[in-house]
């Protein structure tokens, strides 16, 4: 006798055959159905890369932990919510999408005496961090596998938003 189960389609009492989840009337949103599921098992699978990234790339060496522990102090918090109020939410490279990002301008990785410095804060939205992040690697050399660059630092929002924006075409 075959394996049965009860047809998933809404209101339906039918039966599938196993492995469906659809009886043979409703059978056209198996495929759409099975593709739910893998999307959400590929979801859970990035739950142990989210994991890893947190425990220990965030942790890597005794800089990137003060960083981390910095980033999760009161001072932190405090000085976040000062750049968001003053800058009203809104990006700063933009000036479109509110901005709920607190980013320094010159990056702590490569100037490590400007991490409680109020005036190197700046407000963004995901977008412009995104952007801003990949310029700072090709401009100062940070990020993981990057080594820091002996560059002048460049504290004016304008022409870092017009040097992160420019393209690569030269």
């Amino acid at each position: 006798m075959p394996r049965v189960r009860r047809c998933k389609y809404k209101g339906c009492h039918g039966f599938a055959m196993m492995p469906n989840y659809y009886c043979t009337k409703h059978i056209k949103y198996e495929v759409e159905y099975r593709a739910e599921r893998e999307k959400y098992r590929k979801r859970q699978a990035s739950r142990s890369t989210t994991w890893h990234y947190n425990h220990v790339t965030r942790y890597r060496n005794s800089v990137k932990s003060e960083q981390n522990k910095f980033y999760h102090s009161r001072e932190w918090q405090s000085l976040r919510a000062l750049a968001l109020q003053r800058d009203f939410n809104l990006c700063k490279y933009c000036r479109i999408n509110p901005g709920n990002i607190v980013d320094h301008i010159v990056p702590i990785e490569w100037d490590q005496n400007r991490m409680k410095n109020a005036d190197n804060l700046v407000t963004c939205c995901r977008d412009c961090h995104a952007k801003k992040t990949r310029w700072e690697q090709k401009y100062y050399g940070t990020g993981l596998h990057n080594s820091l660059k002996d560059v002048p630092a460049i504290t004016d929002i304008e022409i870092i938003n017009k040097l992160m924006n420019a393209r690569d075409d030269k």
